[in-house]
Order: structure tokens, then sequence, then C-alpha cells
């Protein structure tokens, strides 16, 4: 056996452990479900309004996060300006802090007895209990995956490219939409749906900042505490099955974009 065949041999084995470590749970919780239940949920108006409302909030987070993060990512990746560390630092705070302490320190900027959550509470919207809150918590959570994502992709763009088109006659915000944002797709789209995909699954901050309308991580754990593991379980292979069908649909939509 040669070198690379060894090494092939050598890593299969704890590939394949990792495989079934990320794989074999979510596939028993499907293939045991109770089929008539299985077949309830996905016709069981909360279940379905639940994962729309999943699907909405997370896209629009997305959107409110693409508009937001990637001048910021564009900045970390172009300018070396004093406490640029710190900065990006403090953007993947949202991934390292507990969920749950995100959504308690959303409540203390977007609560009713806050300044801000009164201020748009005067504009008519709310976000405790409402929609808004669900598309902030999810956006505070999630962001940090799209503005790192944009910040490698600009830094793997050559400036140099980008000073051509200046010098073509281009100008600034020309060249940077017609050379820089298309060299960096790559690293955005791929930002952006690790984006959308961390939204979708959002429990802790969503949980305190706007229980209801319920999201479908909290449906599941209101199934599951209010009537238990055997009415969870059907839920919880629904949205499993439709993000995994949403996901494939990205994947081959993403593979038909890649030139051969």
């Amino acid at each position: 056996m040669d070198r690379s065949g060894g090494r092939l041999a050598l890593f299969s084995i704890p590939a394949g452990v990792a495989l079934m470590f990320l794989v074999g749970p979510l596939f028993k919780l499907i293939v045991t479900s109770d089929m008539r239940l299985l077949g309830g949920a996905f016709v069981d108006p909360a279940v379905l309004s639940a994962i729309w409302l999943s699907v909405a909030a997370a896209t629009w987070a997305t959107l409110a996060g693409a508009v937001l993060g990637i001048p910021l990512g564009f900045l970390l990746a172009r300018y070396d300006f004093r406490g640029r560390a710190i900065v990006e630092g403090l953007i993947d705070l949202p991934i390292v802090i507990p969920h749950p302490i995100a959504g308690i320190a959303l409540l203390f900027v977007f609560g009713r007895r806050f300044f801000l959550g009164r201020a748009f509470q005067m504009l008519g919207v709310r976000f405790p209990g409402a929609v808004p809150g669900i598309v902030v918590a999810m956006l505070f959570v999630s962001a940090p995956f799209l503005i790192n994502a944009a910040r490698d992709g600009f830094r793997a763009v050559d400036e140099r490219l980008e000073n051509v088109a200046r010098t073509l006659g281009r100008g600034p915000w020309a060249a940077f939409f017609g050379v820089t944002l298309p060299l960096a797709r790559g690293p955005l789209v791929s930002g952006a749906v690790m984006m959308w995909a961390r939204a979708l699954s959002e429990f802790g901050a969503v949980v305190v900042l706007a229980y209801y309308p319920m999201t479908a991580p909290v449906l599941i754990y209101d199934r599951f505490e209010t009537l238990g593991l055997r009415s969870a379980q059907p839920v919880a292979a629904v949205v499993v099955i439709v993000a995994l069908a949403i996901f494939a649909t990205l994947r081959y939509l993403n593979l038909r974009r890649v030139p051969v």
C-alpha cells in the first residue's frame, strides 16, 4: 500500500465516526418517528406556521445582516485602524456567549421599559413577543458568520484589480460593485447561507426576547415540555426534513453556478 493509500485508510476510521456522530442521531430521529404522528405533523397548522415564521424571520435577519455586515467586513479587510483586533473580537462575542444571555441583553435595549424599545413602540413596532423581536434575536446571534465571511472574502480579492478598474475610468463605487463584489461572491454567498442557517436554528435568544409567536425550535421545546418526547419527536423530524430539503436545493443551485 502506498503512502497515499495508507493515509486514506488511517483517516477513514475517524472520518466515518465523525460522520456517523453528526448524521446518526438525526437519521434515527426521523426513522423512529411514529409515521402517523409524522404525517400529522406535516399538515399541523401550528407546525407549518412555526416553520414558515422561522424561514421568513431568518431571511429578514440575513438581509439586514447583508446590508449592515458586508460594509463592516469590507472595512475590516481593507483598512488597518487602531483597535481593529478588538472590533474583530467583539464581532465574535455573540457566538461565544450563551444565547439566553444574548436574549436578556437584547431585552435591555429593545424591551418596553428601555429607550430604544419605547422609541420603536411609538412608531408602532414592538420587539418582545413579536416578529421584530425574533428577527433582532436571529440577527444578533448569526451576523458574525456573514461579517467574518465578508472580511475573508474581501481580503482574498487583490486590490490591484480594483485599482486597474479605477485607472480605466471607473469610479470607486463602480469598481466595487463591478470588480470587488463579484470576485468576493463565493465567500459572501457561503456566509449568507451560514448566517441564514444559524438564524433558522436559533432558540435561546428568541425564547427570551420573543417566546410568541413560536418559531420551529421554540415550538419543539414547548411540545417537549408540555406533551413529552413522543409529541415533540415528529415535529423535530419535520423540521430536519424541511431543513435538509432547503439545504439540498441551495447546494444544487450553488453547484450550478460554479464554472466547469
